[in-house]
């Protein structure tokens, strides 16, 4: 299966289907594994800034349909216990990724990225919204979503993706007695699991979803 999917629900009901700010949410942190850092003119090497990647590296996107609904993508990444143990240290030398005392500079052979996916008011510079407020199986339905591997400004497919997971759960309205007389609104979740062997740490994965024109709807990075 190549890493652009279309139709995304049609092909998910299918059984077929492989929809916080981009990056990581990482801490400050401090380690004695850093690497040597060359002296400051005060005789002490400088500090390095390090980050820690627990839980995995996080993703937060919006996007909008034209003349349709807005919509709101909160993902992760994860692979086992390979980013809770991760951590980088940037200096004036570039960076430089550890596990414990092992420099590591490729994602695992496999990474696993979940999505969430719902409907949100539309903000300010994204397309106005017409009669479709919310969004619906057949919105998501009619969007097509392509995963790049990102190295500098050259994107790449990210290879042979595959479905872990999908669902479409209804989401209650806090006003629960006036139910039957609200839009339904829902909540999409999705897995993937992704190619990683070779992929550099320093690349990033780049979620584009697309209406069936080509509009872009949303664009969405994940980096360390």
């Amino acid at each position: 299966m190549s890493s652009t999917i279309t139709r995304i629900c049609c092909l998910a009901l299918a059984g077929l289907f492989l929809c916080l700010p981009s990056g990581a949410q990482s801490q400050p942190a401090q380690s004695q594994n850093a690497p040597p850092q060359k002296k400051s003119k005060h005789g002490k090497p400088p500090e390095p800034k390090v980050e820690i990647y627990y839980g995995g590296v996080f993703l937060v996107g919006e996007g909008g349909i034209p003349n349709g609904p807005c919509f709101r993508i909160n993902g992760r990444i994860t692979s086992a216990g390979f980013f809770n143990e991760l951590k980088s240290y940037d200096s004036d030398d570039g960076t430089v990724f550890r596990l414990g005392t092992n420099e590591v500079t490729q994602f695992p052979e496999k990474v696993l990225l979940s999505l969430t996916i719902h409907d949100q008011p539309c903000s300010f510079g994204l397309q106005p919204v017409g009669t479709g407020v919310y969004l619906t199986p057949e919105n998501m339905g009619n969007l097509k979503l392509s995963l790049y591997w990102k190295h500098g400004v050259e994107l790449r497919p990210a290879g042979k993706v595959a479905v872990v997971h999908f669902s479409v759960v209804p989401l209650q309205p806090y006003a629960t007695e006036l139910a039957a007389e609200l839009p339904k609104r829902y909540l999409w979740s999705y897995e993937f699991g992704i190619p990683g062997a070779g992929v550099p740490l320093t690349d990033s994965l780049v979620l584009i979803f697309r209406t069936p024109d080509g509009h872009i709807a949303a664009r969405v990075a994940a980096r360390l």
